[in-house]
């Protein structure tokens, strides 16, 4: 395993300077490595991202004598004498026009893959100035965007065309006006994404800087019997190498503490992710060379690879306290007598899958000491507080010693709400001294950071005669792979929303959360809610189909209306919306036959007695309004939400407004980006500070200069019961969203077409909210249809381009409604969280979609036997 000494000059003997010209520069550049790398440490060209290394992603595309190209799996010399251009070389007004059309259109979202899409725009139009939209769509099916759905994208490029074409035609100026909760805006943050000015974690540089990276686990379980380094700090880059006895407290994990910082010397590793060793080198490149001369003695050992196999008698514990991470109990009425006495009743065995988050920026974190003796870290994640309070903890630091600040982050959803990189980033800061920088490429994110879980559940759903739903059982086991993670709320939520949307007195569910060797599973959009209601729904679809009952019929007469109480005893209040949304998609319904119908709701906010707070501070600074909350946007468009918050309540324009990142030292904490919960919670609190604000500028005559230095803080904190109350009939959460999706095939048995209608309150931005279902539908596509990471023996067996992420050309048309129920909440003007519910009944849908083509109903999931994967 060893590339020792001979091997760094084996590597100086092959590099070769080659000429490249880069936005009409010349630059001298090491021919032998990817032209990538060149482009962003040799020539500075940042907007062009690292996003698989494999020419999968399209995140670094470029164009190369007239050409989109990607740039990440070939070396610089295959492009010596050709012209580059990335988007830093773009006119003036080519760069204009891009801003307006991608911004226009809501075509921006995490901006990660925007510079990509930006790139491979310009190189269609300057060869085809009116593009149709079947060759807009050919243009950018190498480029994956896991947010958008697409659609936005494709229009923004016909919005560009007309205007590439002809410089005569002005590009329309961005107005001014004041945005009011309702109107579509441009998110502030769209024009450094789109030319990839903004920084995300891995842009990030600082004088000094060095690079850390750990040596992981070689088998899922295996026990570190000892560790030799004496040959790995002979590397003359070698600048340190920490062991479990240099951390100070050796623990971390984001609700449960139970994930080592690096295993020690006697202990066992629980799956491939573990962290052994943590090396530094002033030099990346030479890394993965002082790694491989660590000398590691160490025995595998047999791992437990399921939730089944965690239970049995002779299962070795993964965890001192045992195999059995989490067990939820829900239980209203006597669901076993209700099913005794149904009219009818169906129960079936689901398996549920892993899934990857697919987010397009690999996990970075960088780490610098400070005068004080702290650390000031710049990072991409869900939560600037969490790392904060684990780095300290971690060092033993007092918590304002940790300052952690957020970059832009190229997406989340759920998966970056653990410790990846950042604690190793900041350990070797504070041992060294320097600043660092700790990053996963792509297959390191694929295999070490956290999944969806994969669920085994066994359902039951009866009625009686008249078809009304009688009772509900359920029981859940869940793979937490190797650490707790998020699986303890996970397990729970899967729990709660195992009823769905409907009415039944009886509703018993039990749950458990195993560890196992395999991956670490944690939060990702849907939470649990996801898996048991793909479940419900094909349950309660093969219910009406088996008593002779429309399936529209069937969830008419079953699901909540106001003052009706939901599965959990929550009583649905005025907002709720889903009888709304089967109104609206019952004329496409009758009009479209044959499709697959399933519904949804989530909740917003944790809830379930847990505190939960959304706070803001808006601050008067040089003139204007200065918004401060550490809501992570993760892509979604916290700030989008915040400045509508602000300008709905006082009467201020954009210009006036400044939208800060999140920032410890700055911005109060707001909890971490999950449960759907920013738009409420954070938004509340944006409103209540804003009133004050208001009330304080008409006091002053409306001058907000007079209001120079002033701050006005509110937070948002609401009660909610535990889910262990005797109350009949408990407050578990804020509110709820509800929604549903019909599916159609076409004559080749692929989806023709998907209607979403959601009920979200109030539609804080018409145009991001739709980008928001797009983007959401297209993962249940793939939950359903094509995604499968594959784990087998606790090690993962799939790359990147395998995943089976949709591209452009494989998404069908998606059309987006929204209705309300008849009443609103009180808070946020109204606005419910919708993150997560715009992905949890596609999957159903689709089942029963290809069952009514004449398949048979699929019970576990992605659906083979479809033309997506056989």
């Amino acid at each position: 395993m060893t590339t020792g000494i001979d091997g760094q000059q084996q590597a100086a003997a092959e590099s070769q300077t080659v000429t490249v010209n880069v936005n009409g520069r010349d630059y001298d550049v090491d021919g032998s490595r990817p032209l990538l790398h060149a482009l962003r440490t040799r020539i500075g060209a940042l907007s062009v991202k690292q996003g698989c290394d494999t020419g999968s992603c399209g995140a670094c595309t470029v164009i190369i004598d007239g050409k989109a190209t990607k740039t990440c799996s070939r070396p610089a010399k295959a492009f010596a004498g050709k012209k580059i251009v990335t988007t830093e070389g773009l006119t003036d007004r080519e760069k204009a026009i891009y801003c307006y059309a991608f911004g226009q259109a809501g075509a921006v979202q995490c901006g990660f893959c925007t510079p990509g899409l930006v790139m491979a725009t310009k190189a269609l139009l300057d060869k085809n100035p009116a593009p149709t939209q079947q060759e807009i769509i050919k243009a950018i099916q190498f480029n994956i965007c896991r947010c958008t759905g697409y659609q936005m994208v494709e229009k923004a490029i016909a919005t560009a065309a007309p205007l590439a074409a002809d410089d005569s035609l002005p590009i329309p100026e961005r107005s001014d006006e004041r945005w009011t909760v309702g109107d579509d805006s441009i998110r502030p943050d769209s024009d450094e994404k789109v030319l990839g000015t903004g920084k995300f974690a891995d842009d990030v540089s600082l004088p000094g800087m060095v690079y850390a990276k750990a040596l992981r686990s070689p088998s899922p379980r295996g026990l570190v019997r000892g560790i030799d380094l004496t040959r790995a700090r002979a590397h003359p880059n070698c600048l340190e190498i920490l062991l479990a006895e240099d951390v100070p407290n050796n623990i971390h994990g984001h609700i449960t503490p139970d994930w080592d910082v690096l295993i020690p010397v006697g202990h066992e590793t629980r799956y491939v992710g573990d962290a052994i060793a943590l090396v530094a080198s002033d030099d990346q490149d030479k890394l993965d060379e002082i790694l491989d001369l660590i000398d590691l003695d160490y025995e595998e050992l047999e791992p437990v690879t399921s939730p089944q196999q965690a239970l049995l008698p002779d299962a070795p514990l993964i965890h001192e306290n045992g195999n059995v991470y989490d067990i939820e109990h829900v239980n209203r009425g006597n669901a076993d007598q209700a099913i005794r006495e149904a009219a009818h009743s169906v129960t079936k065995k689901f398996h549920t899958p892993y899934q990857e988050h697919g987010f397009m920026e690999p996990e970075c974190a960088v780490a610098e000491p400070t005068a004080d003796g702290g650390l000031q870290m710049y990072t991409s994640s869900q939560s600037v507080f969490d790392e904060q309070r684990e780095v300290s903890r971690m060092l033993k630091l007092p918590p304002e010693k940790v300052r952690s600040m957020a970059t832009l982050v190229g997406g989340g959803f759920g998966g970056k709400e653990d410790m990846s990189v950042q604690h190793h980033a900041a350990l070797m800061a504070w041992k060294l001294q320097k600043p660092v920088k700790v990053k996963f490429n792509r297959t390191e994110s694929l295999n070490y950071h956290v999944k969806r879980h994969p669920m085994d559940i066994e359902f039951t759903v009866a009625c009686d005669e008249n078809a009304r739903i009688t009772a509900i059982k359920v029981v859940i086991l869940a793979d937490s792979g190797a650490y707790a993670s998020l699986s303890g709320p996970v397990l729970q939520r899967s729990c709660t929303h195992a009823g769905g949307p409907y009415i039944t007195d009886n509703f018993e569910v039990l749950g458990l959360a195993l560890y196992t060797n395999n991956c670490v599973t944690g939060a990702f959009r849907g939470f649990g809610a996801l898996q048991s209601q793909t479940c419900l729904e094909t349950c309660t679809n093969i219910l009406a189909e088996e008593i002779g009952m429309d399936a529209w019929e069937f969830k008419y007469k079953n699901v909540v209306r106001p003052g009706d109480c939901l599965p959990n005893g929550q009583i649905a209040d005025e907002s709720t919306g889903m009888v709304e949304c089967l109104d609206a998609i019952k004329p496409i319904y009758d009009a479209h036959p044959g499709g697959g119908l399933a519904v949804a709701f989530k909740n917003t906010g944790v809830g379930v007695g847990l505190t939960d707070t959304g706070r803001c501070t808006l601050s008067v600074e040089d003139g204007r309004v200065h918004i401060r909350t550490s809501a992570s946007c993760m892509g979604q468009g916290v700030a989008q939400v915040v400045e509508h918050m602000l300008m709905q309540t006082v009467d201020l324009r954009p210009s006036q407004v400044v939208y800060e990142l999140p920032d410890t030292a700055r911005t109060p904490d707001s909890g971490t980006s999950t449960g759907s919960r920013q738009t409420l919670f954070t938004g509340e609190a944006t409103r209540q500070a804003a009133v004050k604000l208001n009330d304080a500028l008409q006091e002053a005559g409306g001058d907000l200069q007079a209001l120079e230095g002033r701050e006005f803080f509110a937070e948002f904190s609401p009660e909610t019961d535990p889910v262990s109350t005797t109350k009949k009939h408990p407050y578990s959460h804020v509110g709820y969203g509800y929604g549903l999706q019909y599916v159609t095939l076409n004559e080749a048995g692929k989806v023709d077409h998907v209607w979403a209608i959601y009920d979200v309150g109030t539609v804080v931005n018409q145009q991001a909210a739709t980008g928001q279902i797009e983007g959401g539908v297209v993962m249940g596509l793939g939950y359903g249809l094509t995604e499968d990471f594959v784990v087998e023996g606790g090690y993962p067996k799939t790359r990147f381009s395998k995943i089976g992420l949709l591209r452009a050309d494989q998404v069908p048309p998606i059309d987006v409604t929204f209705v309300t129920g008849p009443g609103t909440l009180e808070y946020a003007y109204g606005a419910k969280g919708m993150g997560e519910i715009c992905l949890i009944p596609t999957a159903a849908a689709c089942n029963a979609a290809y069952h009514y083509r004449g398949d048979p109903w699929r019970t576990s999931f992605p659906m083979k036997g479809t033309p997506y994967k056989k």
